[in-house]
């Protein structure tokens, strides 16, 4: 039916263009016709026919508005065949479309239908009743919640766990912080301190702080052997060297706390160690007043060196 409608619509506009172009055409060749122009026997042209060769071809009111009409005619059959064109493509797409939702609407309802059958025939040959089928999905339903519940109850028992170790660990770094602050500002204070008693106070405070600390202990040694407290300074120095055998620091304050004391042997096996293990301390034992008596001694001589020694 498209194709005879459109055939049918094509031969009406092809006949009008034919008839158009013919009416077109038919000046022209009057004009071709008018242009052999008539000659009497002698050779010479009529007037009659130079007056109408100087005229040309005329057109008729007649004719001209005739042509128009069709012009205006030709336009609205073109017009109209193009609207059924996109009528007639329009209701082809919505046959389509149509279609294509009749398709879809009836594979939907078939596979309910399906499932729908499938059920039923389950439910008649007594594989599971609607009520089996509601209680086996509870109980599924509580094993699951409850195995997830326990999984999660030791999961969030194992996080809060981290969470207090590492709360108590930031404490801790906290602490640690704020004691290293307030030792710092101690030694701080010891070095400016020119009083050896207050100095050894401020030890204290730091050993309170940190106890054993091999330095404080060191430091509070050397304040000790300022005051001249040998042996409160020997002592200091073996808790230094029970906790570090080779701090040569506590080893130097050993030898300086053995020659006050007079154990000659043993401040020079401890001078030797601690320049043995800190060669700046060579430089410092020859200007050292606590080994004054040990001069002398060839063997003093070797531990520092062979350079002349300096006065006390």
């Amino acid at each position: 039916m498209f194709r005879k409608a459109l055939l049918q619509r094509l031969s009406r506009v092809g006949g009008k263009v034919g008839v158009l172009i013919g009416c077109l055409m038919l000046p022209l060749a009057v004009q071709a016709q008018t242009s052999q122009v008539p000659e009497d026997s002698q050779g010479v042209p009529r007037p009659e026919a130079q007056s109408e060769i100087e005229k040309g071809p005329v057109i008729s009111q007649f004719r001209e508005n005739w042509i128009l009409g069709e012009l205006r005619s030709l336009r609205q059959d073109m017009m109209e065949y193009r609207n059924e064109m996109t009528k007639l493509v329009t209701d082809r797409e919505l046959e389509v479309a149509d279609k294509a939702m009749g398709y879809a609407t009836n594979t939907v309802t078939y596979f309910f239908y399906l499932i729908a059958g499938a059920a039923s025939i389950l439910a008649l040959v007594g594989w599971s009743t609607i009520r089996d089928l509601k209680d086996n999905i509870r109980v599924y339903a509580e094993k699951e919640m409850s195995r997830l519940t326990v999984e999660y109850e030791s999961r969030l028992a194992d996080l809060e766990k981290e969470l207090r170790k590492k709360s108590r660990t930031i404490a801790e770094n906290q602490e640690e912080i704020e004691r290293t602050n307030e030792i710092h500002s101690l030694w701080l204070k010891a070095s400016k301190e020119p009083s050896y008693k207050e100095k050894i106070e401020l030890y204290d405070r730091i050993l309170e702080l940190r106890p054993d600390d091999p330095e404080a202990l060191a430091w509070k040694a050397d304040a000790a052997l300022e005051l001249g407290e040998q042996r409160w300074a020997l002592s200091l120095c073996d808790r230094v060297l029970e906790v570090d055998e080779e701090n040569s620091h506590a080893l130097y304050q050993r030898a300086c706390a053995w020659a006050g004391l007079g154990e000659t042997d043993n401040a020079l096996r401890d001078l030797e160690q601690a320049v043995n293990q800190s060669d700046a301390l060579r430089q410092h034992a020859r200007a050292e007043e606590m080994f004054q008596p040990l001069r002398d001694l060839p063997r003093f001589q070797a531990i520092v060196g062979g350079e002349e020694l300096l006065d006390p």
